[in-house]
C-alpha cells in the first residue's frame, strides 16, 4: 500500500484491488501490465467483493473497486472516480433457487448473499420489502463462489448471485426466481449501478485525475485489442469457458465504464436515495 501509517498518501506505487472477475482483469490488464507508458505505477490485490468493501470501510487501500452500496459510509475518505467500474442494463442480480417460485415462497427462508454492504443486497431487500410478505429470513454472507453450489446442496434456500452466474446457474440445476435488474429498470427506468472504484482522497486531485486517466487509456486499449487480456483474464476468471467470459465482459463493460456521464450519476443517486428513505443506508450527498 502506498499509504503512511498516519493514513496520508506516499510517493510509492499506488495499490489497487479488484475482484477477480472477467470484466475487471479486462478493464485493467492493460494498465497493470506496463502496456500503458507514464501512467502510475500499481500493485494489484485480487479480492472478492465482501472483502473489497470492508477494505474501504476500514480505509485500507489507495484504489478498490467495490459496491456502490458501500459508498454511504466511505465518501468522507474516498472519492468515487468516474470509470472502470460497473453499471449497465440488463445486467442485475439474480436469486436463484432449486426451484423457481414466487418472490412469496421466500418469506421466512435462509437466502445466502456475497456481502451485506454489495448493491445486489441492497437492491434485494428492496425489492423483498415489496414483494416478500413477512420478509426473508436468515441472510448468510458466502463467498460468491460457494453460493450456488449451497443452494444446489440445500444449505441455503436461495441464493443472491452476480456475474458469471447469470450465464451458468442451470449448470448447478438451479432456476431464477427473480431477476433484480428487471425490477430496477421496470422501476425506476435507470440502468443498474454494480461496482465502484475508489480512489483515496488523500492522493489528491491531481494523482487522481492521472489515475482517472490510466483507466480510461487501459479500458480502451481493452476495446481496441480484446486479444492481449484474453489469457489473463481467463487465467483469474472463476468460469473458465472463454465464451462465458466473453459473454461476461460484453455485458458489464460498457459506455458506463468509460464514463458514467449524467445517466449513470443519475441511477447511482436514485438508488443511494431509494436506500436512505427505506433507512438501508445513511444519506449522502448527491454525486458526483
Amino acid at each position: 500500500m502506498s499509504t503512511t501509517a498516519d493514513g496520508t498518501a506516499g510517493g510509492g506505487p499506488l495499490s489497487l484491488t479488484y475482484s477477480p472477475c472477467p470484466n475487471d482483469t479486462f478493464v485493467f490488464h492493460a494498465w497493470t501490465h506496463g502496456l500503458l507508458p507514464g501512467t502510475p505505477e500499481v500493485t494489484v490485490d485480487y479480492a472478492d467483493i465482501d472483502v473489497t468493501n470492508g477494505r474501504a470501510e476500514r480505509g485500507e487501500g489507495d484504489l478498490l473497486k467495490v459496491s456502490y452500496a458501500v459508498l454511504p459510509w466511505v465518501l468522507d475518505e474516498y472519492e468515487l472516480l468516474s470509470c472502470g467500474g460497473a453499471l449497465g442494463r440488463g445486467c442485475g442480480p439474480l436469486v436463484l433457487t432449486t426451484r423457481g417460485g414466487s418472490a412469496a415462497d421466500l418469506a421466512g427462508r435462509t437466502v445466502a448473499v456475497p456481502s451485506e454492504r454489495s448493491t445486489a443486497y441492497l437492491l434485494f431487500r428492496l425489492w423483498a420489502a415489496e414483494c416478500v410478505p413477512g420478509g426473508v429470513g436468515e441472510v448468510r454472507v458466502l463467498p460468491f463462489a460457494e453460493i450456488m453450489p449451497a443452494v444446489r446442496d440445500g444449505r441455503v434456500d436461495a441464493g443472491l448471485v452476480i456475474h458469471e452466474a447469470r450465464f451458468t446457474y442451470q449448470n448447478y440445476g438451479l432456476r431464477q426466481l427473480a431477476d433484480l435488474g428487471e425490477y430496477w429498470e421496470s422501476s425506476t427506468g435507470h440502468p443498474i449501478p454494480l461496482g465502484a472504484i475508489l480512489g483515496r482522497r488523500s492522493l489528491g486531485a491531481e494523482r487522481l485525475a492521472a489515475v482517472s486517466a490510466a483507466i480510461r487509456a487501459s479500458v480502451e486499449h481493452a476495446w481496441a485489442d480484446p486479444s492481449a487480456s484474453r489469457q489473463h483474464v481467463l487465467a483469474h476468471a472463476q468460469e473458465l469457458d472463454p465464451a462465458v467470459a466473453d459473454a461476461h465482459i460484453e455485458l458489464y463493460v460498457n459506455e458506463f465504464t468509460a464514463d458514467l456521464g449524467p445517466v449513470g450519476y443519475a441511477a447511482i443517486n436514485e438508488l443511494l436515495g431509494r436506500a436512505a428513505k427505506a433507512g438501508l443506508v445513511p444519506e449522502t450527498r448527491t454525486l458526483p
